[in-house]
């Protein structure tokens, strides 16, 4: 048995060769891996631009000053002779939408009525924003308040023409796709997807359509599977229930690893007498890399390879499979298409005092965060799959650690 650290670092640390690359377009890119340096092909913003809505003037005209320049529009004689703050009114020379470029150049006293995202004039040093300027007398306008701020985005401030912008190995969000947008990568290089075959296995299973009989279950464990392999994302490969029957268990698996790069089986991986998974397996000329795992749910899970194709052998229990894939298979394959992100793992506090029977091994429990707090949700153990519906982050419980206090520190990893 190996512990959890270890057999996550058995799984992203093997040689997956050279990932296949494909080229996708914008709208079907968020959530692939990309598989290469994308880098501006000019300056963002590509010019001096407005943030605000406001006027377009020279900095000299707006900041205030006891002295008013001899040639300035005096509004308020009164103002300046009382030392209160007071401004020059401002002559409005055109105005400038976004998207079209200014035709006058800002002197002393004038400037321009301008757009949020319009190009700045050349002459202007700031925008004042519209709501802190009033309008006086026939195309005039003066400042309310003193300048707190240029209101300008200057070109090139927030990237540069050759700037790395997005780095290979990074997982594209919609952020991402407005950043790839921007610089003109319209068709970015991503990892193909793994294609993931899912074996159910089981005399007692029928499919979901089927009302089971006695001693029956209906098979939840495969179609829970091919959802979570399609958040991943990669391709779900349903290849439906085999049976507890060496023989036939070995066909399907030899047929699995040969059309999947990955392939799931759930149930035959414990001690009992029908279960055939870890020897057919070996039989199938797949090496074992580790069989069991000191983790509590998910004990008996195996993971092997042969040649370019892996195989994981999950428990039938479907808290088990859920979590273990979780924690283990899905950062499998999205290091599998070059993603070098690690799992997000938060700490919070515990909201309520827990404990548990044993020790021994890591417990993944699920839990809700509610209020920056992490409370366990009602759950009865391995079988308890309903207890999921309710919880949106699993809490780690070290080896050695059988309380935990309210207010206490927790490890909590999000769904």
């Amino acid at each position: 048995m190996v512990a959890f650290e270890e057999a996550l670092n058995t799984v992203l640390t093997q040689d997956f060769g050279s990932p296949g690359c494909e080229r996708v377009g914008l709208s079907d890119c968020a959530g692939r891996i990309l598989a290469e340096d994308i880098f501006s092909d000019m300056d963002m913003p590509p010019f001096d631009k407005s943030a605000v809505d406001g006027y377009a003037c020279r900095i000299a005209d707006v900041n205030w000053s006891p002295v008013m320049p001899a040639d300035a529009v005096v509004i308020n004689s009164e103002t300046i002779n009382s030392g209160l703050p007071h401004f020059a009114s401002l002559r409005v020379i055109e105005t400038i939408a976004a998207g079209s470029i200014p035709k006058k150049t800002i002197l002393p006293f004038e400037c321009s009525k301008i757009m949020t995202g319009a190009m700045v004039p050349e002459g202007a040093g700031c925008v004042v924003m519209v709501e802190d300027m009033e309008m006086h007398g026939d195309n005039l306008v003066r400042q309310t308040v003193e300048l707190s701020s240029k209101n300008i985005c200057y070109r090139g401030e927030d990237i540069r023409a050759g700037d790395l912008v997005l780095g290979k190995g990074v997982t594209i969000t919609p952020a991402h796709v407005a950043v790839l947008a921007s610089v003109g990568a319209t068709n970015p290089l991503v990892a193909k997807l793994p294609r993931v075959g899912i074996i159910s296995t089981g005399d007692e299973l029928v499919e979901p359509m089927v009302l089971p009989g006695p001693a029956q279950i209906r098979n939840s464990n495969g179609w829970q599977l091919a959802a979570q392999v399609m958040s991943v994302p990669a391709v779900s490969a349903n290849l439906g229930i085999a049976p507890d029957n060496g023989p036939a268990l070995r066909t399907i698996i030899d047929q699995a690893l040969l059309e999947n790069d990955v392939v799931l089986l759930t149930g035959g991986v414990s001690m009992g007498e029908f279960d055939h998974v870890p020897e057919i397996m070996l039989e199938a000329g797949v090496e074992i890399l580790f069989k069991k795992i000191a983790i509590q749910p998910g004990k008996p899970t195996v993971f092997g390879r042969k040649g370019n194709k892996f195989i994981f052998g999950l428990p039938g229990n479907p808290v088990s499979s859920y979590v273990l894939f979780e924690v283990l298979v899905r950062p499998f394959l999205r290091r599998m298409m070059g993603c070098m992100d690690n799992p997000l793992e938060l700490t919070m506090s515990a909201g309520v005092d827990f404990s548990r029977r044993r020790s021994d091994r890591k417990s993944l429990i699920p839990v809700i965060i509610r209020g920056g707090n992490v409370f366990p949700v009602d759950y009865h153990g391995s079988a308890h799959i309903n207890a999921f519906t309710k919880a949106n982050a699993i809490m780690i419980m070290e080896v050695g650690t059988q309380e935990i206090n309210k207010e206490e520190e927790v490890h909590v990893r999000p769904l």
